[in-house]
């Protein structure tokens, strides 16, 4: 009794402190950003206290955006694995049935076997027709028997056979859902870590080109703090939407994190990941961005992309840090463009560096 008043004590302490860390940096008091406070309150998620603290750090707060994109890398993966584990607990149940039905099918096929053995040792001293007949007959009645629950098990192997393919696409579904980003439907992070190292591994084996461009939404936070997190929201749905259209076999699109996407372009040489890029900026900037509550036109959304290939011995850092430093030169340029490693822009930025 007393361990119970103490993990009554403990959690009740715990909650007010995590409502105190709402009240302080005034976020929203929703079950998931208590939980998101909660969980940083007690340490047991140091990867996620360490986020927190490295966005404060660089904001003097906590923006929606931050809370959300935390939320998903370290909580919501819990939540996957969660329904994993039901989904496969699931299937583990209906094999087990199975192998029950199995075995007693074993059974009932051995007791048929040694009812034929006795039957045909009393065929031996038969004499006359009608115990013949009489021996025929319970052979006869057995082997329905055997057919009837040779039937039963069929159908219940075809309901467990059914059922497992609805596991199967369950487990498949919540594996794809814990790689995609909830906001975009493009690939989260850990889908583009896991992606672009395996690109890499295949470009150093096979010595085909690799393209990576990393894309950063032109003064996103005017939008967000001018029109708010909704409107913010659409932006970033409209970037993705664009990137989606422009992206085809291999390639891999994904949020790379907050306001800055990213494309993987397998077997795509710099030229034709240039024309890429540029399909994508222009895709983005022809749609002009309207204000679902009100109808209010908000003008066009621009975007500026770094563009780097793959170089025999490059590392899942050093590609994305050329690209950034390229994404960071079109920036510097006027943003709304591309720019790439052979561009003057990059060159320049380099040699001041």
């Amino acid at each position: 009794m007393h361990r119970g008043s103490d993990e009554y004590e403990r959690t009740i302490v715990f909650g007010e402190q995590a409502i105190a860390q709402i009240k302080t940096y005034r976020t929203s008091a929703f079950p998931r950003i208590y939980e998101l406070w909660y969980t940083y309150v007690t340490g047991h998620n140091s990867g996620l206290n360490k986020a927190i603290d490295a966005a404060i750090a660089r904001r003097c707060g906590l923006s929606e955006q931050d809370i959300e994109e935390i939320y998903d890398n370290y909580l919501s993966p819990l939540r996957f694995s969660d329904r994993v584990d039901q989904v496969g607990a699931r299937l583990m149940s209906e094999i087990d049935q199975i192998t029950s039905m199995v075995e007693t099918a074993v059974q009932q096929t051995a007791y048929y076997g040694d009812e034929l053995t006795e039957v045909v040792k009393r065929l031996e001293p038969v004499a006359g027709r009608e115990n013949f007949r009489v021996v025929i007959e319970g052979l006869l009645r057995m082997t329905r028997e055997m057919e009837a629950s040779n039937k039963v098990l069929e159908a219940r192997l075809k309901e467990s056979r059914h059922e497992i393919q609805l596991l199967q696409d369950d487990l498949h579904a919540v594996r794809t859902e814990s790689l995609t980003d909830p906001l975009t439907s493009l690939s989260n992070r850990k889908a583009f870590d896991v992606s672009l190292q395996t690109a890499i591994l295949s470009a150093e084996a096979t010595r085909e080109p690799l393209t990576l461009l990393i894309t950063d939404i032109d003064h996103f936070k005017r939008f967000n703090d001018s029109y708010g997190h909704l409107t913010g929201d659409q932006v970033l749905r409209l970037v993705a939407l664009s990137m989606k259209q422009n992206v085809k076999g291999a390639d891999v699109a994904a949020r790379y994190g907050g306001e800055e996407f990213a494309v993987i372009l397998p077997n795509t040489p710099m030229r034709s990941a240039l024309t890429v890029a540029e399909h994508i900026r222009r895709a983005v900037m022809s749609k002009e961005l309207v204000k679902r509550s009100t109808g209010e036109n908000l003008g066009r959304v621009t975007i500026s992309i770094g563009v780097a290939s793959y170089r025999l011995g490059d590392t899942y850092a050093s590609l994305i840090e050329r690209a950034d430093a390229c994404l960071y030169a079109a920036k510097r340029g006027g943003r709304n463009r591309v720019v790439c490693e052979t561009d003057p822009e990059f060159e320049l930025q380099s040699a001041v560096a």
